[in-house]
């Protein structure tokens, strides 16, 4: 199936694979999204629309098994702060609904922050814009494609640390 994030790397040439997948509404988690396809949690990227107030909006990309820090957003962002956009509004901002939203192929291009994890990897898996179907391709192309949007495109520290053993 075409996605619009598949057209706009078909657009810019970069090569890519798209891999479907069965989508359960009660679990969007990036982990099951990640067992579903064969990859590592670590692996399969979820892109988190979250705001620093009225009209502010960026991308956070984030690895499916990590939890985002929003104190390390806003400062990478120049944000005072950073949260989530309300759900509410993530489709009409984004023109994509929770479990397939992407920077591709978005209503309006928000800047983009991606966790600095994503050049460990030879491919990651980003949300091709629609729930069960994921595009897979090298980290640097979905940087080069990013950088296609002309929007700010950082990478940066974006997820908390996880708890010492033994703490919660």
């Amino acid at each position: 199936m075409k996605t619009n994030g598949a057209r706009f790397l078909e657009n810019l040439g970069i090569p890519f694979e798209l891999r479907e997948y069965e989508v359960d509404p009660e679990d969007l988690s990036a982990t099951t999204v990640a067992k579903k396809i064969g990859m590592p949690p670590e692996q399969v990227f979820k892109t988190l629309l979250t705001t620093g107030g009225p009209g502010a909006y960026v991308f956070a990309v984030i690895p499916g098994d990590a939890e985002l820090d929003f104190k390390k957003l806003a400062r990478a962002a120049s944000l005072r702060k950073a949260e989530m956009a309300p759900l509410k509004d993530v489709q009409p901002l984004t023109g994509y609904i929770r479990g397939g939203v992407t920077i591709f192929g978005a209503k309006k291009a928000y800047p983009v922050y991606v966790d600095e994890t994503v050049i460990l990897f030879d491919q990651i898996s980003v949300s091709a814009g629609t729930r069960g179907t994921q595009l897979i391709l090298s980290p640097n192309d979905y940087l080069r494609a990013a950088e296609a949007l002309e929007v700010p495109v950082q990478t940066a520290d974006l997820t908390k640390s996880p708890a010492p053993e033994g703490h919660a």
